[in-house]
């Protein structure tokens, strides 16, 4: 069922920004709503930008009956799972992570972190 207007402009989107290192500038967009993309010469005009456009993309979604997906909810996941390695993976993540005095989980969340967000940025 379709919500109004104001249910989806309250909804938390993901906005996304990127530098334009080619035309200079910034772009912006939400991964939700397809096509909703637009820019600004600074931080604060192409967020300021990506308000409008969302308040155009809904608007014209609801117009034209498009559905409008909601974004994703972190209390869908519980930032828990359990894996399995090798005893030898085990054994390095635990020394390496006393090495530099944090936890193994610490540790091992540094390390998806960093690997996630390059993974991410070579993806677009």
């Amino acid at each position: 069922m379709m919500k109004t207007f104001d249910e989806y402009m309250a909804m938390p989107y993901k906005m996304e920004i990127v530098e334009d290192k080619c035309e200079g500038g910034f772009v912006a967009l939400y991964p939700d709503l397809p096509g909703c993309i637009t820019c600004g010469e600074t931080i604060e005009s192409v967020v300021a930008n990506a308000i409008d456009a969302k308040k155009e993309w809904i608007a014209a979604a609801l117009e034209d009956g498009i559905e409008i997906k909601e974004p994703d909810n972190l209390e869908d996941y519980s930032g828990q799972f359990k894996l399995r390695i090798p005893k030898s993976l085990h054994k390095s993540l635990a020394e390496n992570s006393k090495k530099e005095g944090i936890s193994m989980n610490q540790y091992c969340v540094f390390l998806l972190s960093r690997n996630d967000a390059l993974y991410t940025k070579n993806k677009t």
